[in-house]
C-alpha cells in the first residue's frame, strides 16, 4: 500500500466556504492511486472542512447566516483574547470538522454529484489556511 502527502494553502478573506475541490482532484490524479481513501486535515482551531452542495450559491450564504446564528458575536464569551470573532469560530469548528476522509474509487473521489469540499473559514481577517492531504491506496 502506498501513503502519499501533500500541504496545500488556501488564502481567505473573512467568513466563507472556499471550494478545493479541483485541487484535491488534481493531486489525487497525479498521485496515480487506483483505490484508496483520501484524507483531509485542517491545521487550524477557527477554520473547517465541511462537503457541501456545490451547485447553488445560495446553500453557501445560507450556511454563513445559519452559523452565525448558532454562535453569534458578542460580549459574553470568556475568550475573547483575539477579538469578539475568536471564540465563535472556535464553536463553529467544533460544530464542523477538522478532518474529512473521502475513498477513492477507480483513480477519482467518491464525491457525489452535488457535492465539493470546502474549506470553512469562520474568522473575520484573512488568513492563509493549511490543509493536510494523505492518500493510502494502490
Amino acid at each position: 500500500m502506498t501513503h502519499r502527502t501533500h500541504i496545500i494553502a488556501i488564502a481567505t478573506n473573512g467568513p466563507s466556504l472556499t471550494e478545493f475541490t479541483p485541487e484535491v482532484t488534481d493531486w489525487i490524479r497525479s498521485q496515480h492511486i487506483s483505490t484508496g481513501l483520501l484524507t483531509l486535515f485542517c491545521q487550524h482551531t477557527s477554520a473547517s472542512l465541511v462537503i457541501q452542495e456545490n451547485a447553488a450559491p445560495e446553500v453557501q450564504t445560507d450556511l454563513l447566516t445559519a452559523f452565525d446564528g448558532f454562535a453569534p458575536e458578542g460580549l459574553h464569551y470568556l475568550h475573547d483574547s483575539e477579538g469578539p470573532d475568536d471564540m465563535p469560530a472556535h464553536i463553529k469548528t467544533a460544530l464542523t470538522q477538522s478532518h474529512l476522509s473521502i475513498p477513492v474509487v477507480d483513480g477519482r473521489l467518491a464525491l457525489g454529484t452535488w457535492q465539493g469540499i470546502y474549506l470553512f473559514e469562520h474568522r473575520r481577517r484573512p488568513h492563509q489556511r493549511q490543509i493536510v492531504m494523505h492518500i493510502a491506496g494502490e
